[in-house]
């Protein structure tokens, strides 16, 4: 009896093990795509500030889509919100802000939002969890009895905010949660490195000229983390104008301590900071405008200051050179962000 299948037969077998195997193939590739976090929707974050939008996009990568209502040189504590950002917030999935009053009038916005929409008010969040009040600092003049707003001035502080975006995240996209854990490790780290460059930068400035004189009140956690008097022309929010009693105070304390350099911020009228040094000069005295630091916002997207470790980057070089030291070797943790903006 001949045992050998037929051409029939053994064309037939080919085709179905072929088709056997197109569909193991295709059942492999779609528990594979389910897999994948990055073929989940991005999150629709809507932010205030720049520095909170860094930290969101570092986090959250391809699983977030994030919209910033306040870029360069606008003033937060001044800031309206148009009909066009209020549409843009009630269409989030999750709104992201500074919080302790920074926005301003935007607080009644977020605050009736917020009732409804996931929020994170990212430095009130790091702030509850921080081991006591130790850290917080407290505004004078309209601002008093009330938190200053401007923790991420301190590097370490605002790191501490890292893990609150990895956790609010991933309870928006789960399938997305170890992509956050990822990305938050790796950006902690590297908010970690820039922590201990800009102290060991800022540690060359000789002591007589550890002051930090700005338009206004914008640096005090700064100051805290780095060990600068800070005196800022106007206070913690620049709701209300400096005075010429704010500016006599304020020339008054350069020529006392003889600091050389005064500072202007890209978000206020350098008016104030001239009529200092203009009033400093007129009584013998000499100092000189150190340069322009950010303070409520960032630089432009399109450049390294557009990103909080650029913004940082910027602040520390021109305090530090203005007034005596000279910054410290930019660590290794933070060479891949150099190459890619193009900086030594």
């Amino acid at each position: 009896m001949d045992h050998r299948a037929s051409p029939h037969a053994t064309t037939r077998f080919r085709i179905v093990s072929m088709l056997l195997c197109l569909l193991l193939l295709a059942g492999a590739r779609a528990v594979g795509a389910q897999a994948s976090p990055t073929d989940a929707d991005p999150i629709a974050v809507v932010t205030t500030i720049a520095m909170v939008a860094d930290v969101v996009r570092e986090v959250g990568g391809p699983c977030v889509s994030v919209t910033n209502l306040m870029g360069p040189g606008i003033d937060p504590h001044l800031y309206r919100a148009s009909a066009g950002d209020v549409d843009r917030l009630a269409a989030a999935e999750l709104i992201a802000y500074n919080g302790f009053d920074l926005e301003g009038q935007l607080g009644a916005v977020l605050g009736r939002l917020g009732q409804r929409i996931p929020t994170l008010a990212l430095s009130e969040r790091i702030a509850d969890g921080l081991p006591g009040d130790e850290r917080l600092l407290e505004g004078e003049d309209a601002y008093a009895g009330r938190t200053d707003p401007h923790l991420w001035s301190a590097v370490d502080l605002w790191g501490r905010g890292v893990d609150l975006t990895v956790a609010e995240l991933s309870q928006l996209r789960p399938e997305c949660a170890g992509l956050f854990a990822e990305r938050g490790e790796d950006y902690a780290q590297r908010l970690a490195a820039l922590h201990e460059w800009a102290r060991a930068s800022t540690a060359t400035v000789p002591p007589d000229q550890r002051i930090l004189v700005t338009s206004h009140d914008a640096f005090g956690y700064f100051g805290d983390a780095y060990g600068f008097e800070v005196a800022g022309i106007e206070g913690i929010s620049t709701e209300s104008e400096a005075s010429i009693a704010d500016i006599r105070e304020t020339a008054e304390l350069v020529l006392a301590s003889g600091v050389s350099a005064i500072f202007v911020e890209t978000t206020i009228s350098p008016r104030t900071i001239e009529a200092v040094r203009a009033a400093v000069n007129d009584r013998g005295g000499e100092v000189v405008i150190g340069g322009e630091l950010y303070g409520d916002a960032m630089g432009d997207a399109t450049t390294p200051e557009g990103t909080y470790v650029g913004m940082v980057r910027h602040n520390v070089i021109t305090v530090v050179r203005a007034l005596g030291g000279e910054p410290a070797a930019w660590p290794e943790a933070l060479a891949g962000w150099a190459r890619e903006w193009g900086v030594q």
